[in-house]
């Protein structure tokens, strides 16, 4: 059986797929002593299998030039007092290095279709097509093999392991995936400004810095689909505005596929389209965002 650093639950919150991916790779451990087995004999073994997993698993990354495809998608969740139809009839396609905002009102749906298209739940009904993979045919261990391989995230409250220098947690997905990278992680560092900061602690960086590190994280490994999830709600707005021209500039010079899940509209319309969720179904803005 896959180590649990892989075995992501459809019912896992988004958080959780940097939070406490070592903290569950390591029987016993928590995320505070994470550190210590960095260099043991179990942490070793646990990276071991997740490389081979993700080297063996995987067909080579398709060619297609459509990132992600969604079909008539709906999702429900039953209750005591019924059934609740969160998404009702979805259907998107995102073209790869395209960049697109989906919006809404708070409990709209948003972060449910982001979890959806990630592939870190699944659709009640409908297809979804994440980079040349369909969602619906991968167990939760090919899921998770294929968010390591392709796909980056950048969250509302950053999600950084406390244990971890700023360095070490953006080296995080390239040691995970077999391709560690000293170089690149400096490069990174460089690109949000944080070279000098690179041994400090998430607790001794201010929130805009935290927010750095998360976005350097996020595109370190060169992913093809960014997932954004309320990236500069968090943060003041000089700062958050400091936070978008980064992440765009970042988007830009990696030609990655974007898609931002806010409710602010200015940092919306810096994307090439804007999509808007009202009562459980997706409406396109007319024509792309400015």
């Amino acid at each position: 059986m896959l180590c649990a650093a892989l075995r992501l639950s459809p019912t896992t919150r988004i958080g959780a797929v940097a939070t406490g991916l070592l903290a569950e790779a390591i029987p016993g451990a928590s995320r505070e002593s994470v550190s210590s087995h960095r260099t043991s004999t179990p942490y070793r073994s646990v990276l071991s299998r997740i490389r081979r997993f993700l080297i063996d698993s995987l067909a080579p990354r398709s060619s297609t030039r459509t990132a992600i495809d969604v079909r008539e998608v709906g999702k429900s969740v039953s209750g005591p007092e019924g059934t609740l139809h969160i998404l009702d009839n979805v259907s998107l396609t995102v073209s790869e290095g395209d960049s697109i905002a989906i919006v809404g009102a708070s409990g709209s749906g948003k972060t449910t279709l982001l979890g959806l298209l990630a592939g870190l739940d699944l659709p009640s009904r409908g297809s979804i097509v994440l980079a040349g993979q369909d969602l619906g045919q991968l167990d939760e261990e090919a899921r998770a093999a294929l968010r390591a391989r392709d796909v980056g995230f950048v969250f509302q409250s950053f999600h950084l392991l406390p244990a971890l220098t700023a360095e070490e947690n953006i080296a995080l997905p390239l040691e995970l995936a077999g391709r560690e990278d000293p170089a690149r992680v400096r490069e990174v560092l460089e690109a949000v400004g944080l070279s000098a900061r690179a041994r400090h602690y998430p607790r001794q960086l201010s929130g805009g810095e935290q927010q750095r590190v998360a976005l350097a994280r996020a595109f370190v490994a060169r992913p093809r689909i960014l997932f954004a999830d309320e990236p500069t709600g968090s943060l003041d707005q000089a700062t958050g505005a400091q936070i978008s021209d980064l992440l765009f500039a970042l988007n830009a010079t990696s030609d990655t596929t974007l898609v931002l899940v806010t409710h602010d509209m200015t940092l919306a319309q810096r994307c090439r389209h804007i999509y808007r969720i009202d009562s459980g179904r997706l409406h396109a803005q007319t024509g792309p965002a400015a």
